[in-house]
C-alpha cells in the first residue's frame, strides 16, 4: 500500500482556476445539479494547481486520456501491446463521446464546480486561530468524509464518483489543529501509479452503450494485467464511523477502510477492513451503532445478482453474525437504514437499478413508477428473513433516514425521514426542482398500515438534507433533529434544529455568501439534556474563499467558536466525533 508521504507528494494538482470577469473580487460560482451544463465538449488545456487559488472559481478542464506509461517497465510484451490496443480503443470512445453534450448530471464543470472542486492534501497545521472559546469538553476528534477526485475526469463525473478524502480537526484543550489526507483505496494507488483515472465512475461514466464499452474495456484490462480490481474498486467517500478501536471509511460499493489518526492529528491509511476475515463483500455507507449495546448493524446490495439485498450485524467485540438474505424482484438502492430498540427498517423504495436501460442509451439507475415503496420491519436478531413484515409506504423515497424509535401503546414503529422529490433527480436529469420535506412515517405492525405527514408547517418548509439526532438516543424516541439547510439547492447555507414533536424550527444561517455542509451535533458529555450541546459544521466563504470550522450551541442556537482552517475544505458529505477518550481505545 503506498504511504501517506507518497500520496501527498502526488497530491491533486489538476485544477484550473477561472478568473470571474464581471469581479476580481469575487468568484462566479454555479454549482448546482440543478443549473443549466456549461460544458459541451472537452477541450484540452493546461492545469495549474490548487495553490493558485485566491478569490476564483475552480472548475476542471477535462482532457484525453493518456497512455498507460507509468508501470510499463513491468508489463511482458503482450501487455504491453494489449495497453496499446486498448489506449487506441478508448480513445475512439472519447472521440465519439466528444460529439455529444453531457448531461448536468454527469458533467464536471456542474459537479466539480466552486468549492464541490478537489483540494491536495494538508498534512497536520496545528495551533489554529479561534475566535470565541471552544468548549471545554469537546476533546477529541471530529472528521467529515468528502468526495476529491485525485485525476481530471477524462469524460463523464458526478459529485459520488469522487476519491475519499478525510478532513480532521482534533481538539486538545482549547486548541485545534487541521489534517486532510486521501484514503488509499486499491482504485486510487493503481491510478496514482497509472498517472490517470481506468476505473469506471459508476454514475457518471456508466450510461448508455459508451457506459457497457467502458466496462468492457476494463474487464479486458482486469484480465490482461494492467489493472487488479480483485482488492475493490470503491472510493471509500461517503460515510464515517468509529466502531470497535477503528475508523472505518465507507462507500457502498466496497468494503470499508480503516483509517488511523495518529498521535501527531495526522490520519494515515491502514487498508481495506474486512472486519478479520468476515465479511467478503460491499456493505452501504450508512451502517448504525446502536449506543446502548454497541452493536454494529448494515446491509449490502447487490445490482447483479441474487440475493439482491443482505443484512448483518455485529458485536461490540467484533464478532460478526450470519447473513440474513432478504428477498427483492428487483435490485434497489438502499443508501440508509434505520434501528429501533429490537428492530432493523428497511427501506425498499422506488429507485432501482435496470441494467437493461444501458442497453437503450440510458443510466442503470432509474425511477420505477410501477414499484410500491415499503419498508420492511425485521428483528435485530433474526438469523433468517422469515419474519419481515413489508408495510406499504406510496410514494416515498428518503435518502436519508434520521432516526426511528417503537411505540408499543399504538404498536408502531415510527420513522424520521426526508421525502424526496422527484427520487431520482440526484442521479438523472431533470426539469422539476427538487424537494426534500422532513416526515414522519408511521409503520402499524398490528394492521399493516402506514401513514405520513410532514413535520413543519407548510407556511415553514424548507428543503432539509444531511444531518442526525443525539447519537446516544439512536434508535429511541428523540424530540430533536439537526438537518442540513438546502438552500438554494444543493449548497447548505445553514442549519435547523426541528422540534420533531412540535415542528418548531430554529434556523442557524452561516452568513452572507457562506456554505456549509452537514451539521454534526456533539451532545454534551455533562448534561442529561437531549439538545445540550454543539453543532460542529465546516463552513466556506465564497466572496474570500477561505474555509473556518463553526462551533454553534445548540441550546441557543449561536455561535460560540470559529476556528480558522488553513486551506479550503469542500463542501462534502458525513462526519463523527471520536472521543480523546474512545481515541485511546484506537486499534
Amino acid at each position: 500500500m503506498a504511504s501517506v508521504a507518497a500520496a501527498n507528494a502526488t497530491s491533486t494538482n489538476w485544477v484550473k482556476p477561472r478568473l470571474n470577469r464581471r469581479s476580481k473580487k469575487q468568484p462566479n460560482i454555479s454549482c448546482s445539479l440543478q443549473t443549466p451544463s456549461i460544458l459541451h465538449r472537452p477541450k484540452q488545456s493546461p492545469s495549474y494547481p490548487p495553490s493558485t487559488i485566491t478569490t476564483t472559481t475552480v472548475a476542471p478542464i477535462i482532457k484525453c486520456p493518456k497512455k498507460d506509461t507509468a508501470p510499463a517497465q513491468e508489463w511482458n510484451l503482450l501487455q504491453r501491446i494489449a495497453a496499446l490496443a486498448l489506449d487506441s480503443m478508448e480513445s475512439a470512445l472519447f472521440t465519439y463521446e466528444s460529439k455529444r453534450p453531457l448531461p448536468k448530471t454527469a458533467d464536471p464543470i456542474v459537479q466539480l464546480e466552486g468549492n464541490f472542486a478537489p483540494v491536495p492534501e494538508q498534512p497536520v497545521q496545528r495551533r489554529l486561530p479561534v475566535t470565541g472559546k471552544i468548549p471545554e469538553c469537546i476533546q477529541g476528534v471530529y472528521v467529515r468524509n468528502g468526495a476529491n477526485p485525485l485525476h481530471e475526469p477524462v469524460a463523464g463525473h458526478h459529485l459520488f464518483d469522487g476519491d475519499g478524502m478525510v478532513h480532521a480537526v482534533q481538539f486538545d484543550n482549547g486548541s485545534a489543529s487541521y489534517a486532510c489526507r486521501l484514503t488509499q483505496t486499491n482504485r486510487l494507488v493503481q491510478e496514482r501509479a497509472l498517472g490517470r483515472p481506468v476505473f469506471p465512475k459508476s454514475i457518471g461514466e456508466l450510461h448508455g452503450h459508451s457506459g457497457i464499452a467502458r466496462l468492457l474495456l476494463f474487464q479486458t484490462r482486469g484480465v490482461c494485467g494492467l489493472v487488479d480490481p480483485s482488492q475493490g474498486s470503491g472510493v471509500a467517500n461517503a460515510g464515517v464511523v468509529y466502531f470497535n478501536g477503528r475508523l472505518l471509511a465507507m462507500s457502498e460499493d466496497d468494503l470499508p477502510y480503516q483509517v488511523s489518526i495518529t498521535p501527531s492529528g495526522d490520519l494515515e491509511t491502514v487498508g481495506r477492513y474486512d472486519f478479520d476475515g468476515q465479511l467478503n463483500y460491499s456493505m452501504i455507507a450508512h451502517p448504525k451503532v446502536d449506543p446502548v449495546s454497541g452493536e454494529f448493524f448494515s446491509l449490502s446490495y447487490d445490482v447483479i445478482r441474487k440475493p439482491y439485498l443482505k443484512y448483518f450485524r455485529v458485536s461490540h467485540d467484533g464478532k460478526k453474525s450470519p447473513d440474513v438474505e432478504i428477498e427483492l424482484d428487483q435490485p434497489t438502492m438502499m443508501h440508509d437504514f434505520a434501528i429501533t430498540e429490537n428492530f432493523v427498517v428497511i427501506p425498499d423504495q422506488q429507485v432501482v437499478f435496470k441494467l437493461e436501460e444501458m442497453l437503450r442509451g440510458g443510466s442503470p439507475v432509474v425511477y420505477d413508477e410501477n414499484k410500491m415503496a415499503r419498508y420492511g420491519v425485521l428483528n435485530k436478531n433474526a438469523t433468517d428473513a422469515s419474519g419481515i413484515q413489508w408495510i406499504d409506504v406510496p410514494d416515498c423515497f428518503c435518502f436519508h433516514l434520521w432516526n426511528a424509535w417503537e411505540e408499543p401503546e399504538t404498536d408502531e414503529v415510527v420513522v424520521i425521514g426526508c421525502c424526496m422529490t422527484p427520487a431520482d433527480s440526484i442521479f438523472n436529469e431533470c426539469q422539476e426542482g427538487l424537494k426534500s420535506v422532513l416526515s414522519e412515517i408511521r409503520l402499524n405492525l398490528q394492521t399493516g398500515k402506514s401513514t405520513r405527514r410532514p413535520i413543519i408547517a407548510e407556511s415553514e418548509q424548507v428543503n432539509l438534507e444531511a444531518g442526525m439526532v443525539n447519537r446516544n438516543l439512536l434508535g429511541r424516541k428523540t424530540r430533536y433533529a439537526y438537518l442540513a439547510l438546502v438552500e438554494p439547492w444543493p449548497r447548505v447555507s445553514g442549519f435547523v434544529k426541528v422540534d420533531l414533536t412540535t415542528g418548531e424550527v430554529r434556523k442557524y444561517i452561516y452568513g452572507e455568501q457562506r456554505y456549509g455542509g452537514e451539521p454534526l451535533f456533539f451532545p454534551n458529555p455533562n448534561s442529561d439534556k437531549e439538545d445540550d450541546g454543539y453543532i460542529l459544521a465546516f463552513v466556506h466563504d465564497e466572496k474570500t474563499w477561505k474555509s473556518e470550522l463553526q462551533i454553534i450551541n445548540t441550546t441557543t442556537v449561536k455561535l460560540e467558536a470559529t476556528v480558522k482552517l488553513p486551506s479550503r475544505v469542500p463542501y462534502g458529505f458525513h462526519g463523527t466525533f471520536i472521543t480523546s477518550k474512545d481515541l485511546q481505545k484506537q486499534v
